[in-house]
């Protein structure tokens, strides 16, 4: 039986990682679908278990595999590709392939920079990966496997797109495979942390974001049912009980998650829920945010992403200042803990628009808050409006962290300061009012996730990179 080794490239950008460890999920799915197909898969997840190439190296050698499949974004594709040379080099019979967003878009670029990948699937893999892994083990004609590129005697050869899968139900998925001991959420000592796809893609327009580019502005959902299946699966068999939903937009068919909710309060599973969605779901729901509150949904994200509505209507956000302000008023009712994030470093940008956004966000009151620089994805539709202000080619760096645009007026310099400053501001005024909260629970949440963000992330980097650590952070850090 071939084996097919999955590997996440050790890259590591600090924000999202702050917070918990992450399942893979994606490798999850591929695994089942190829093992489904009858080959043995492995996930070696370097980037959890923050080891380097020396390890991975040991892990390819012990492995032995067939194959070896890394998926990039954008800002992980160059560790990606250090994977794939390292597999060549230690056995170059192996064969590589990429997947994700970044290479699904940006495959020429990726075979121009190295010689050590063989193949790329374009889009969802599930049906695609077991059919190619099938014809290369066989010997058939890849112009026969939809979503796929690959070269042959120099010259790279694209075959037809792969249609949706239409029924999400029931997809094999090979949770068995994971080390379950890696995932965990910090904020919640003890926990283990498992993740859940509800729906795929989104219909929305907006131009720096990667998603509806790669699902075509389509949407699907699975049924709640199916969903029930799964978190009851990851419950007993797996002892999870912290959930990430880790769609975009799992909310916009009201019947379809209402009847999820519903099933969630029936289970009574115990399992804590953080999730994002959209502003103007959340005031639709109005009725209905007790439901959210008793299914076990602790944590979500609304995607703000400004505080002036110009800035919205530029990047199609199809959003109002005033559905963010009370999206983020209307959780907090009802006791959940809310995060957004406010997009830094367009094109226009001056000290004086940083300062009113900042002065926004405070204004609209999110329990967490975090202050992005704009990455323009090479394949995202907001990339010609901006690539004429590119001044970092550096892919790791279009981290959403690291600044990479030049604004007309003000410095990369100016940008990374700002950032760190909104940070700062923003985190010292919600200090004092987490102080002040009667509700032990998100006191004790909040109190923890400030003391890890200020401690363990990028922003303890950065701000020693700007000067020494100013004495109001080190008060948190160092609080009981």
């Amino acid at each position: 039986m071939k084996k097919i080794l999955f590997i996440t490239p050790p890259f590591h950008a600090g924000v999202v990682e702050v917070a918990g460890s992450w399942v893979p999920l994606y490798y999850v799915y591929l695994a089942g679908a190829v093992r489904a197909a009858k080959f043995e898969a492995e996930i070696y997840d370097a980037m959890t278990k923050n080891v380097g190439y020396h390890e991975i190296g040991k892990k390819l050698m012990e492995s032995k595999p067939d194959f070896v499949a890394v998926s990039a974004i954008t800002c992980t594709s160059i560790d990606a590709i250090k994977v794939i040379e390292l597999a060549k080099e230690l056995n170059p019979e192996v064969k590589t392939i990429m997947g994700g967003v970044h290479s699904t878009f940006m495959y020429e670029e990726l075979f121009s920079l190295t010689e050590g990948l063989d193949y790329i699937v374009c889009g969802e893999g599930e049906i695609t990966l077991p059919e190619l892994l099938t014809s290369v083990r066989d010997g058939r004609d890849l112009n026969g496997v939809k979503g796929i590129v690959y070269k042959d005697k120099g010259r790279i050869f694209k075959t037809e797109g792969r249609e949706y899968i239409h029924n999400l139900d029931n997809l094999p998925m090979a949770w068995d495979l994971l080390d379950w001991s890696d995932y965990t959420y910090f904020i919640l000592p003890g926990s283990r942390l498992g993740a859940i796809s509800t729906s795929r893609g989104c219909e929305k327009e907006c131009t720096f974001c990667s998603q509806q580019k790669f699902w075509g502005r389509t949407w699907r959902a699975r049924s709640p049912e199916d969903l029930i299946r799964e978190m009851e699966e990851l419950s007993k068999k797996y002892k999870v009980n912290v959930v990430l939903l880790t769609d975009d937009y799992p909310t916009p068919d009201r019947e379809r998650w209402e009847r999820f909710l519903d099933l969630l309060i029936e289970r009574d599973l115990d399992i804590k829920i953080l999730m994002e969605t959209r502003a103007g779901d959340i005031i639709r729901d109005r009725d209905i945010l007790h439901k959210y509150k008793k299914a076990g949904i602790i944590h979500i994200y609304v995607g703000t992403e400004a505080t002036e509505q110009t800035s919205l209507d530029y990047i199609k956000k199809d959003l109002s200042i005033e559905e963010s302000r009370e999206a983020l008023r209307l959780l907090r009712e009802y006791g959940i803990i809310t995060e957004t994030s406010m997009i830094l470093g367009f094109p226009d940008e001056t000290m004086d628009s940083i300062e009113r956004t900042l002065r926004l966000a405070i204004d609209f009151n999110p329990d967490f808050a975090h202050f992005l620089a704009i990455a323009p994805w090479p394949y995202a539709d907001i990339y010609e409006e901006l690539k004429d202000y590119i001044e970092v080619y550096d892919y790791r760096k279009y981290n959403l962290i690291d600044p990479v645009i030049r604004p007309k007026n003000m410095t990369i310099d100016d940008i990374d300061k700002a950032i760190v400053d909104c940070y700062r501001a923003f985190y010292m005024n919600k200090y004092a009012e987490i102080m002040e909260d009667g509700d032990e629970f998100k006191k004790d949440y909040m109190l923890t996730s400030m003391k890890l963000m200020m401690s363990n992330s990028f922003i303890k980097k950065k701000i020693g990179q700007l000067g020494s650590m100013p004495e109001e952070v080190r008060q948190i850090i160092d609080s009981p």
